[in-house]
């Protein structure tokens, strides 16, 4: 544990220092500020509380900008130790490829969960400041922060199989922009296409869950709109929340980061220094 938690310590003053980050972060922090004050006009229409309708909005934005956090964190945590050489110096220290892993993924965590927690609570504020009543969104909101560390932690693993397999930052930082796209941008479009082209039918009805719980992104929106029963101040994907339970969306949140350890684990063992 003192070896993970010596690596951890290490790669925390290493990202704190990752410009891409702070931008990120003061991204999330900005657009959850405009999302409180421009997501609060349905409230009145749908007749719950004004956080709520905030982590509805919250949860659009994060499942944009938590991946994509994760991934700018991670793409050089192997490829980079490569270019630089310091990999076999790395290697010769008494601590498995297992712990450097942990090791960096607490430390982005950390991180993660500092920036997350930092623009939801700034957004959580402003709706409580104009709407007191607006505290009985608190459990949402801590639902919210908690699932999307979750999120992040999948992506953080999938990032460090992706830099491990592609050996060079150029390369990894490329793979990583295209599962970003694929995953939070395309996959949607395309479930979106299937949607309008089946009119209901089999596919609307029976795959379409199964696919939104294969994509830890889509698990991440409908368990936030789901728990937060703010599925009517949503749309599109959205409105399926509704007819998936929460244990099944819960249970894929859950599952997505060991398995992105896991495949980020193996990958590093293949690289030699």
């Amino acid at each position: 544990m003192n070896r993970i938690l010596a690596t951890a310590v290490s790669e925390f003053r290493i990202a704190f220092r990752n410009r891409w980050v702070s931008i990120a972060t003061g991204m999330m922090v900005l657009f959850a500020l405009v999302l409180a004050a421009a997501g609060s006009a349905p409230t009145g229409d749908v007749g719950i509380d004004r956080l709520s309708v905030t982590v509805a909005s919250l949860t659009s934005l994060a499942v944009y900008l938590v991946p994509l956090l994760a991934l700018l964190m991670s793409f050089d945590a192997v490829a980079g130790e490569v270019e630089r050489g310091t990999l076999p110096l790395l290697l010769t220290y008494p601590v498995s490829r297992l712990q450097i892993l942990l090791g960096k993924l607490l430390a982005h965590l950390a991180i993660l969960g500092l920036a997350v927690t930092l623009g939801y609570g700034v957004a959580a504020l402003a709706a409580v400041w104009f709407d007191p009543g607006a505290t009985k969104g608190l459990g949402a909101l801590w639902r919210l922060i908690w699932s999307s560390v979750l999120l992040g932690a999948t992506f953080l693993g999938t990032g460090y199989a992706l830099s491990a397999l592609a050996r060079r930052p150029s390369g990894a930082a490329g793979l990583a922009i295209a599962l970003w796209l694929v995953a939070v941008v395309l996959y949607d479009l395309a479930l979106l296409a299937l949607i309008v082209t089946d009119g209901g039918g089999a596919f609307t009805t029976q795959a379409l869950p199964v696919a939104l719980l294969a994509n830890p992104a889509d698990a991440f929106r409908v368990f936030n709109l789901s728990a937060a029963q703010a599925v009517s101040a949503a749309g599109g994907l959205g409105g399926a929340a509704g007819t998936i339970p929460l244990w099944q969306s819960a249970a894929s949140l859950f599952l997505w980061p060991p398995v992105a350890i896991a495949l980020a684990v193996a990958a590093f063992r293949k690289v030699t220094p």
